[in-house]
């Protein structure tokens, strides 16, 4: 029966090094390949053969791929630095990499923990949604939730009329507009003031922004505002603001001579 040659001392196999480090041989054969831990010898059945110095150097790349270096930085930046001072800028570097990336996964556990409540309140599967709530997630618009209360035709003509820079800067009008609407109110502005029409004419542009002429639009936009399903806090600031802009709106089609409910009701 074939037999190894015995390993000269002070070698060992790579087998016994990986087992040693808690490696896998693999990961000494990928090391290997890539130049950053060759073996110190290759026996002459082509058993690759490593000493005490390997399993130092192997130490030194294990905890420096355990700082979040990658094994191209070890390789060519991390092994060529030879001061205290240059080390400790790359380890500044590297400790602003890994904020960035808990940052990231920070934002994407709540993305995670806050589209899992959507998905528990639809009820139903409905991944074209998920994916809209997710880049709103990504936007960080506080309106993302609104989005399982649209059906399939109000979100199609969104995703046809908005990008994300668009969408962003739409939605931040309308919290600015229902605000406005709120303080005027309370301040005792009259609708059909200079100052109360300029705010109609405002809204009025922001709506037909939205629905882009089109009257069913429309029609969904004030059915979806007075469904009973949306939150609770939401809405009532929306009834508040709507006090006032709905007189504002009203003197405002009248002086138009305009009822622009008229074409959806033929």
């Amino acid at each position: 029966m074939g037999q190894h040659k015995a390993i000269p001392q002070g070698y060992m196999t790579v087998g016994e090094v990986a087992k040693k480090m808690n490696v896998t041989v693999r990961t000494l054969q990928h090391y290997d390949k890539e130049g950053l831990l060759s073996p110190s010898s290759i026996s002459e059945g082509g058993r690759r053969l490593y000493t005490d110095q390997d399993i130092v150097k192997l130490h030194q790349i294990l905890s420096l791929k355990h700082l979040g270096f990658s094994l191209n930085d070890i390789k060519n930046k991390i092994s060529s630095l030879d001061t205290p001072a240059a080390i400790a800028n790359a380890l500044t570097e590297q400790a602003a990499v890994i904020r960035q990336k808990i940052e990231n996964l920070s934002e994407s556990l709540r993305a995670l923990e806050l589209l899992r409540e959507e998905v528990l309140y639809m009820q139903t599967v409905d991944f074209k949604k998920y994916a809209d709530i997710i880049v709103n997630l990504q936007m960080k618009n506080d309106f993302y939730w609104l989005i399982k209360h649209f059906d399939n035709e109000m979100l199609d003509h969104i995703r046809s009329h908005f990008d994300m820079k668009s969408g962003t800067e739409f939605m931040n009008a309308f919290s600015q507009l229902q605000d406005e609407a709120i303080q005027l109110h309370n301040a005792g502005v009259p609708a059909d003031s200079e100052e109360g029409q300029k705010f109609a004419q405002n809204y009025w542009k922001m709506i037909t922004e939205f629905t882009d002429g089109d009257i069913s639009m429309l029609s969904k936009l004030v059915e979806f505002g007075q469904s009973e399903e949306i939150d609770s806090k939401w809405k009532e600031k929306q009834d508040l603001a709507n006090i006032f802009v709905e007189q504002a709106l009203d003197v405002y089609f009248t002086k138009l001579g305009v009822d622009p409910f008229e074409k959806d009701g033929e």
